[in-house]
């Protein structure tokens, strides 16, 4: 079906400053025929924030709601899905009754005049059939609830007693909890015991050392790397949403602001704590959590999206299993807080799944009504802007900069994979050309387990597990690769194949690092750098960007069990069950390609070319594997899911050793609940071990770990046992240390000019070029202290996200970062004329030219020897004796082979090669790949 746009719009005009200006026209055009009174209070507000006198805060709330029915009826007709836009609506109506018998009849009624102790000898199902009898059909909670308002209506008092006793059961007794686990209407908050929230957990004694694990009912058998967890349904989501109390309008919105204490001695902002110490600050985006929950309980999906986007455009990257800051923060602090996550990340997934959803909701990111201070984007400012690392940091940055008229390019040293030009205007050689509107936005989508790696995101795609939807990483790069104003770039990092220099000398007016944390910390302990042991850091990057995981995969990455994983932070927990879901990928793999083989050549002359190694490798995956096949087999034939988990655990399986209580662990005391659903998928998690030495076998391998346990002393102190008993040694043939990352500032060491550190960060300056000492963690600083160097000429870098001392931790810190600091970027940008006058188009394709690496021949030496040749200049006018190119395909582009059943996808890993000559004057590299077996 093709889109077709009202009030004379073409699709091209959505991409389109002038286009965008004749969407907010007619807007407010309809606004003032259906609502003349609301259209002069959004004209005023308009006026009152560009006169820099806002609206009070209330009154800005109180109008964004007041205008969110109006944007769904807008967008509605724009893109001509009144009929789904309705339907959408319709379902939220539909399940009003269960939200308002839920709060005013189970907890208000039921709840408070029958007692758990008088529901002993209690017929539940019988009841449950008595009421199925007055329903007409199976119990249902929605159907349930409607009667309930039905009854109470006619003053049924029968009924009504019957359904009383029967909420009371069903809230209130461990049986009645359990038989509706699934349904909303009987789901009470519990009061909170902040030493004690893992609620399926059970400890175990391994030598003396307590060990946490998951109660055997409450594993969770994942298979492989799909999505394990898709998030609630609408019903979910508009649960938390009637929890929500809307407290904005008594100014108490802490899951926004934070839980605010008294200034502090120099009259900062100051914000309470946990019993963690964890600082309550509330999102660090400031989201407008209250006033979006509220238009979402009320029906208007487009408007609670737009409220959203005012301050969050780049929603898909936040929500469920990725921040909970707000969640911290939220007013109800002794019980269970809102889960504002799952309402924020059902909204976005309720507007994309309209028809033309990418589209409304790519729109609302560049013309949002409901942004009093930027509706649209500022006209072309001409400045050019760099951005460095094209993480959640660098891609929210180049949002609001192109928002702010400004030409953005961004690149990063990871190789970033091309997508089809139709869906973002750009093909592989960088050239702009026509793209087409999505109308189904789950043809952009993938299955995680066999997702093409892009290379876009940064932490979000080599750091961030399943247990978010990474196909989110695609809707935020088209969000951006689809504007004129962008150019994107990869394998390009600043320092190495472009400078400071090279970057001004090319007419950028700005450069802004937001390039991550780089080095991880290592175990200074015997044999820390063992075969066998390696950073979780390394590992996660290996696994989701070579594909490793991949059944069509040729990537080489090898671990054994029993696998330990030294640290207690979320990147330990993310690396323990991602190391257990692919070792059986892994070995599954194996076997596969090892029967094929057998077949092709036999297995004894296979085997004749192995080491002893080799041989004890092979046999010990050959057998899990086939142990895993019998199971699974086992269980199909049985109608059973595979015990596979409990085969694991007994080959050793995964166990996180931290060095202190779990309770003081990192991971613990920010989200919990990462916790527990890592104890689900079957890992262990021992507490109080502190890693002393790693012992190889004769092949130098990992082989096992000697960990000393720690001891609490009543000050806080922690210190290693004494005695006989005061270390442990476990078998590890895997450990992967999980220890922090510090910021890459390799830049200050590479360029002193440019760059000079202060402490571990880079030593920041104010808009005037002098020193200055940024709010150390402090997601909300009372000033974003965001620039860190002056060129002579009055140009600026910047630095976001985990390079800054301020904002380092999570994605959603990072995000906020870009936020906060890109009016500072603009300020100091219009104050010096743009650098050149080349236009957006001109400019990008310079750069193309400059940096995207095209192979410009290959010739065969010899029958094992090839020399590729790749037209590169900037890269060759950097080369320096003893660099390294690394050398790879894309996976979009690599041909895939079927071998004897077995799809294979030709993609490389990395290689790294050295220049064989370099031709400065032709920009051209050649290297010399030798290709094995060949």
């Amino acid at each position: 079906m093709a889109l077709k746009l009202a009030g004379g719009l073409h699709f091209e005009d959505l991409y389109d400053d002038t286009g965008l200006r004749r969407v907010d026209a007619l807007f407010m055009q309809r606004l003032e025929t259906h609502s003349p009174a609301l259209a002069a209070r959004l004209r005023d507000a308009r006026q009152a924030v560009a006169s820099e006198a806002p609206p009070p805060a209330k009154d800005e709330a109180t109008l964004l709601i007041d205008l969110a029915p109006s944007v769904d009826a807008f967008v509605a007709e724009l893109f001509g899905i009144e009929e789904a836009v309705a339907d959408l609506h319709g379902r939220h109506k539909a399940l009003e009754p269960l939200y308002q018998v839920k709060w005013k009849f189970v907890k208000r009624q039921a709840m408070l005049k029958v007692k758990p102790e008088q529901l002993a000898g209690f017929d539940a199902a019988g009841a449950r059939s008595q009421i199925e009898r007055w329903l007409g059909q199976a119990f249902d909670e929605v159907a349930f609830a409607r009667a309930i308002l039905a009854w109470q209506e006619s003053e049924d008092t029968a009924r009504l007693e019957v359904a009383l006793h029967y909420c009371a059961w069903a809230a209130q007794t461990p049986d009645g909890r359990a038989h509706h686990a699934r349904d909303v209407l009987f789901r009470q908050p519990d009061k909170i015991d902040p030493w004690s929230m893992l609620a399926h957990a059970r400890t175990d004694q391994q030598d003396g050392v307590q060990v946490f694990t998951i109660q055997p009912e409450h594993i969770r058998r994942r298979e492989g790397f799909a999505l394990t967890d898709p998030g609630t349904d609408l019903r979910g989501a508009l649960d938390q949403a009637n929890y929500c109390i809307g407290c904005h309008n008594q100014g108490k919105d802490s899951c926004s602001k934070g839980l605010k204490d008294k200034p502090d001695a120099q009259g900062h902002a100051a914000y309470k704590k946990t019993v963690f110490g964890v600082k309550l600050a509330g999102c660090p985006l400031e989201e407008r959590i209250s006033e979006f929950q509220i238009v979402k309980a009320q029906g208007h999906s487009l408007g609670a999206l737009a409220i959203i986007t005012i301050d969050n455009p780049m929603a898909a990257a936040t929500g469920h299993r990725i921040c909970n800051d707000c969640m911290k923060a939220c007013i109800y602090q002794k019980q269970t807080p809102v889960d504002i996550p799952q309402a924020e990340t059902r909204t976005l997934k309720d507007v994309l799944e309209l028809p033309w959803g990418f589209e409304i909701y790519s729109l609302l990111t560049r013309w949002n009504p409901l942004d009093l201070r930027r509706p649209q984007p500022r006209p072309a400012s001409g400045y050019k802007v760099l951005v460095a690392g094209m993480g959640p940091a660098g891609f929210t940055l180049a949002h609001h900069l192109m928002n702010d008229g400004h030409t953005v390019v961004g690149i990063d040293g990871l190789k970033i994979e091309p997508l089809p030009a139709a869906l973002s205007g750009v093909d592989p050689m960088g050239e702009r050309t026509a793209f087409e509107p999505i109308e189904d936005v789950t043809t952009l989508y993938e299955s995680l387990d066999d997702r093409l790696m892009a290379g876009f995101g940064g932490v979000a795609e080599y750091g961030i597990t399943v247990r978010w939807n990474k196909n989110f990483l695609k809707v935020i790069r088209l969000l951006l690769e689809r504007r004129a104003r962008f150019t994107l770039l990869g394998g390009v990092r600043l320092g190495g194949t472009l400078t400071v220099e090279d970057a001004w000398a090319l007419g950028f007016d700005h450069i802004a690092l937001a390039m991550g944390a780089g080095k991880p910390t290592v175990l200074d302990i015997p044999n820390g750098l063992a075969r066998g042991v390696r950073t979780a850091s390394d590992f996660l990057m290996a696994l989701q960007l070579t594909g490793a995981a991949k059944s069509d995969s040729l990537a080489n990455m090898q671990i054994r069990l029993p696998v330990v994983v030294i640290g207690g932070g979320l990147t330990a927990v993310d690396t323990a069950t991602e190391s257990l879901a692919y070792y059986v990928v892994q070995v599954e793999k194996f076997l596969e390609r090892h029967e094929i083989l057998a077949r092709m050549t036999g297995e004894a002359v296979m085997r004749a070319r192995w080491s002893d190694e080799d041989r004890e490798i092979a046999d010990e995956f050959l057998s899990h594997a086939r142990a895993i096949r019998a199971e699974r087999e086992a269980a199909a034939a049985e109608q059973r899911e595979p015990r596979i988990v409990e085969m694991l655990q007994q080959w050793g399986g995964v166990t996180l050793a931290y060095r202190k209580r779990l309770v003081d662990s990192p991971s613990y005391t920010l989200n919990h609940e990462e916790v527990e659903k890592a104890l689900e998928e079957g890992i262990r998690f021992a507490e109080c071990l502190d890693p002393r030495a790693i012992d190889v076998d004769a092949r130098g391998a990992a082989r096992s770990i000697t960990l000393a346990r720690q001891l609490r002393s009543d000050d806080g102190r922690w210190t290693d046992a004494e005695g006989p008993d005061a270390a442990v040694t476990w078998p590890a043939r895997t450990i992967f240390v999980a220890a922090g990352t510090q910021p890459n500032t390799v830049l200050a060491r590479e360029d002193a000019v440019h760059f000079s550190l202060d402490g571990k960060y880079f030593q920041a300056i104010d808009e005037a070029g002098q020193p200055v000492k940024p709010a150390y963690s402090s997601s909300k600083p009372d000033t974003p202290e965001v620039l860190l160097s002056k060129a002579e000429d009055g140009r600026m870098v910047s630095f976001f996200g985990d390079l800054h001392p301020s904002y380092f931790g999570n994605v959603v810190k990072a995000m906020g970062s870009a936020r906060q600091g890109y009016p500072v970027v603009s300020r100091v940008l219009s104050r010096r004329t743009p650098a050149v006058a080349t236009d957006s188009a001109a400019f990008s394709r310079q750069l193309n030219h400059l940096l995207r690496a095209r192979i410009d021949r290959v010739v065969r030496l010899t029958p094992t020897i090839v020399e590729v040749v790749v037209h590169a200049p900037m890269a060759a006018r950097r080369f320096e004796p003893g660099q390294f190119y690394r050398l790879q395909n894309f996976e979009a582009l690599a041909p895939v082979t079927e071998l004897s059943g077995a799809r294979t996808r030709l993609v490389m890993e990395g290689l790294a090669l050295t220049g064989a000559w370099v031709d400065r004057e032709a920009g051209l590299v050649s290297t010399i790949v030798l290709e094995m077996g060949g």
